[in-house]
């Protein structure tokens, strides 16, 4: 009885200690990549609103009253609007700032209510971004706004985990689908009614185009755009965005990915990396959507890296399609960081303003030029290759697994072999755990047997 005491002594603790410590740890990674805006806001009576034109198809890309997936929103938004030949919107539940994941804030375009109003009919395409359902009385207005909108005359295009979205409404009942091959297993036996598809980048589905995982959203906006405009169009939408893989566009069949023993790096670094990384990335007028989606959806959503949106003053921040964002932190109030990212490739020229009042407050912070010298590459190659510098090669290569990135084998990825502190501290702790569970043995069993 003894022998088993111990045994479930040092277990329980071993549990406890490294167990406890790493799923507080997953936990308050998580909470902080859905953190919702916070901050004084600045003026928004003058937010700029692209021009409706009436001859055009409209575009309205959702937004969730908490929190919405940073690139499943920001990338087809640029795409639409980059063939400048339909009116792309971001809409909501209502006109209050929404924050994407990562902790970038947008001013929607419209509400629901504003934008039946000035279509009077639902719009062309709804495209529905990953909009994790938190509280179920905050997203009921999203869910409705789909069922009210979901006639066979408007493209309903989800990106990755957008399908669980779809699927909660029921329009996906009987019908094929994709997600993100992280999810996959558990929105099977969520939703049962559903034929989930594991092996192509995205299923068209009669009005209904799901894609798979992050990049796969790629595929299938090209699609939808093909569909539409024209091969040709679609290329140019590509061949603008460096994106190396249009031949899913044609053929969207894949092998795919499946959770595999290498991905505990983004569990360790989850739970154990404590020393986040803390990163400001510089929200300036004209910045791009998918490099700034760069910064966001591979720092920030690898585990080891806190992102703060930093602008020059508090006012809002326009992109280079239209969009209205909010930074967290001006100049003057951002807190120390360990470098300030500039994204894009022209970033030194059309922000030259805005990298000269940074330079001039004193922070000593390193500026990264994320996309100095890659205008002919994908913009989230550098993010990757930076990220395996600044982390670990392992590290990067989740990243670019959980982005569903199928160009991954050309990265130039230099760095640590894998992550010494983020499997270091559940070594450490499990020693702690042990010391304990023996002192306690020492202290109380032993001596007890000792005695007798």
């Amino acid at each position: 009885m003894k022998a088993v005491l111990r045994v479930m002594i040092y277990l329980i603790l071993f549990v406890i200690v490294v167990g406890g410590t790493g799923a507080a740890g997953f936990i308050n990674t998580m909470n902080a990549g859905m953190s919702i805006y916070d901050k004084t806001a600045p003026s928004l009576t003058n937010v700029q609103v692209p021009e409706y034109d009436a001859e055009k198809p409209t575009v309205a890309v959702l937004l969730a009253n908490e929190v919405t997936e940073v690139f499943d929103f920001l990338v087809p938004y640029e795409m639409f609007a980059m063939t400048g030949a339909y009116n792309v919107y971001g809409v909501a539940p209502d006109r209050s700032i929404k924050s994407l994941t990562g902790g970038l804030d947008v001013v929607p375009h419209y509400s629901f209510d504003e934008m039946d109003a000035m279509l009077g009919k639902s719009p062309d395409i709804i495209v529905i971004p990953f909009m994790p359902i938190l509280d179920d009385h905050k997203y009921a207005p999203v869910r409705e706004w789909i069922q009210k909108h979901s006639s066979v005359n408007t493209t309903l295009l989800t990106i990755c985990n957008g399908a669980e979205n779809l699927a909660d409404t029921g329009l996906l009942n009987g019908k094929s689908a994709a997600t993100h091959w992280g999810d996959i297993n558990r929105l099977i036996k969520k939703y049962p009614e559903v034929q989930w598809v594991k092996d192509q980048r995205y299923v068209p589905q009669g009005n209904i185009v799901s894609s798979a995982g992050l990049t796969s959203g790629i595929d299938a906006t090209l699609y939808v755009i093909s569909q539409q405009l024209g091969d040709t169009a679609a290329r140019t939408v590509a061949e603008h965005m460096n994106y190396p893989s249009y031949d899913y566009v044609q053929n969207p069949y894949m092998k795919p990915f499946q959770a595999g023993l290498s991905d505990i790096t983004y569990v360790m670094n989850n739970a154990y990396q404590w020393n986040k990384v803390k990163a400001g990335v510089l929200l300036y007028n004209g910045a791009d959507e998918l490099d700034l989606s760069a910064a966001f959806d591979t720092y920030a959503a690898s585990g080891t890296t806190t992102t703060l949106t930093v602008s020059s003053s508090n006012e809002v921040i326009v992109t280079k399609h239209g969009l209205n964002l909010v930074a967290r932190y001006q100049t003057r109030d951002v807190p120390k960081l360990a470098k300030m990212i500039v994204v894009g490739a022209d970033a030194e020229t059309t922000a030259a303003e805005d990298i000269k009042q940074w330079n001039n407050s004193g922070h000593s912070s390193k500026l990264l030029y994320l996309h100095r010298d890659q205008s002919d590459r994908f913009a989230m190659d550098a993010a990757f290759e930076d990220l395996a510098a600044q982390e670990d090669v392992r590290t990067a290569q989740f990243a670019a697994k959980r982005l569903e990135y199928r160009a991954a084998d050309h990265l130039k990825l230099k760095g640590s072999s894998f992550s010494y502190e983020a499997f270091g501290i559940p070594v450490v702790l499990g020693i702690l755990s042990l010391l304990i569970a023996w002192f306690i043995d020492r202290r109380f069993i032993s001596r007890k047997q000792r005695r007798a």
